[in-house]
């Protein structure tokens, strides 16, 4: 199996069975967002305790990879601050457009799975819409934010 193989295989596996795929009743941080390009959508729930990220989770409809960021996304900044996860969002991105120096890329882990999305631009967006609703959860809670 080529790790372009094992790359699809956990994506799939991520948007058949979604990690932390859940609304959260007991928190106020919570965002929506909507990739008008392909569909997707979703609702980003995050507790949020002494400026650590305790739990993260969300719901919605979307293409396999938005599902599979989403999943991943959530699992990655449980237990991470605020700036920690902001930096994440930052190397991710740079992951999905192409621009990380593969050395670094080793450093997101399970996340190095949508490095092939740079070759697809257009799946860029539905890659990275649940970090930006993330990112408005943190930032402005009951916001929706669009790819667009």
């Amino acid at each position: 199996m080529s790790l372009n193989e094992l790359y699809q295989n956990v994506i799939l596996e991520h948007n058949r069975s979604p990690r932390n795929y859940r609304s959260m009743d007991d928190t106020d941080r919570k965002a929506e967002g909507h990739n008008p390009l392909c569909g997707d959508q979703l609702t980003v729930w995050v507790r949020v305790n002494d400026d650590v990220i305790q739990d993260a989770s969300f719901q919605g409809s979307g293409c396999a990879i938005s599902r599979a960021s989403a999943s991943l996304m959530t699992s990655a900044v449980k237990g991470r601050t605020r700036r920690e996860a902001e930096e994440l969002f930052r190397r991710f991105h740079r992951l999905v457009t192409g621009t990380l120096e593969p050395a670094e890329a080793e450093t997101l882990g399970k996340l190095a799975v949508f490095s092939g999305v740079s070759e697809f631009p257009i799946r860029v967006k539905c890659a990275s819409l649940s970090w930006h609703t993330l990112k408005a959860a943190l930032d402005a809670p009951g916001h929706t934010v669009s790819t667009e």
